[in-house]
């Protein structure tokens, strides 16, 4: 494809699910074409300066297809994911070569589970509307605390020294790693244009990588200025026949070391081992 052609494919999807006007994070929702502010930032002069790359695939590892990914992360060889819905969300132990569900929490009563991240001892995960953060024990998988959230929860990941959120907003949210007090929040930009629907996150050196709900796109952001500093267009990385229904879509970056993810998604049956090249 034409390198011109596909950044405006790309900031289409962005335009429409980026900057559209649905607000919530796993309803059925479609969202409604916003600005074109994505799409102007892709195509226009601006738009040599943010990389558009599209993921290799260098392996496919296994995938409940039952379980509705929030939140996935690699921790010292142990891959970790937080699945939603209510009533059957689980935080999960899984082996990150089979995929295999090693062992499997269920949350308090009908809470609607959303991103995790590790934090030395201890796992927290989200919730989405429910207005309550669980603090998990890593070694033992047992539930220590909730405690109160303010807004919503999407997405959460640990730069090493602080969480890292996204509630849905055009902004990324941080918190104290110990006791979940929020610290500060920048808003996420392209071009100077706010960008929304920011799903599940990972941290990797220093940035921030995001799902944006509901597409097959991924954006890195710089978390110090809020910038987009590249996006990734994985579409078509699942075949169109494996999706389960409008739900299923991605939604789920682990880093894996040596500049490799594992991505999924929502109902997903597979996941897949990739890098990200340049088009």
């Amino acid at each position: 494809m034409n390198r011109l052609i596909h950044r405006r494919a790309l900031g289409v999807v962005l335009a429409v699910a980026v900057l559209g006007g649905c607000s919530s994070g796993d309803g059925a929702e479609a969202p409604t074409e916003g600005e074109p502010a994505v799409q102007d930032a892709l195509t226009g002069d601006s738009a040599q300066s943010i990389p558009v790359l599209r993921p290799e695939v260098l392996a496919e590892v296994p995938h409940d297809p039952s379980a509705f990914t929030q939140g996935l992360e690699l921790h010292e060889g142990t891959l970790y994911e937080g699945t939603g819905l209510e009533g059957e969300s689980q935080l999960r132990v899984l082996d990150p070569e089979t995929g295999e569900v090693l062992r499997a929490e269920p949350l308090p009563g009908e809470l609607f589970g959303e991103g995790i991240a590790v934090a030395g001892d201890r796992i927290w995960q989200l919730t989405w509307q429910d207005g309550v953060v669980l603090e998990w024990d890593r070694a033992t998988l047992t539930l220590r605390q909730q405690l109160p959230l303010d807004g919503e929860g999407w997405g959460l990941c640990s730069d090493g020294t602080r969480l890292v959120r996204s509630d849905g907003t055009d902004r990324l949210r941080f918190h104290d790693p110990v006791t979940f007090a929020e610290t500060g929040s920048v808003p996420v930009t392209i071009d100077g244009k706010p960008v929304t629907e920011l799903n599940e996150l990972e941290c990797v050196d220093g940035q921030v990588w995001a799902n944006v709900w509901p597409s097959d796109v991924l954006v890195r952001i710089d978390p110090a200025s809020g910038r987009v500093t590249a996006a990734v267009d994985a579409a078509g990385l699942l075949d169109p026949e494996q999706r389960a229904n409008a739900d299923a879509v991605l939604n789920g970056i682990a880093a894996l070391g040596n500049d490799e993810y594992l991505l999924s998604g929502k109902l997903w049956p597979v996941s897949f081992r990739v890098r990200f090249v340049e088009e």
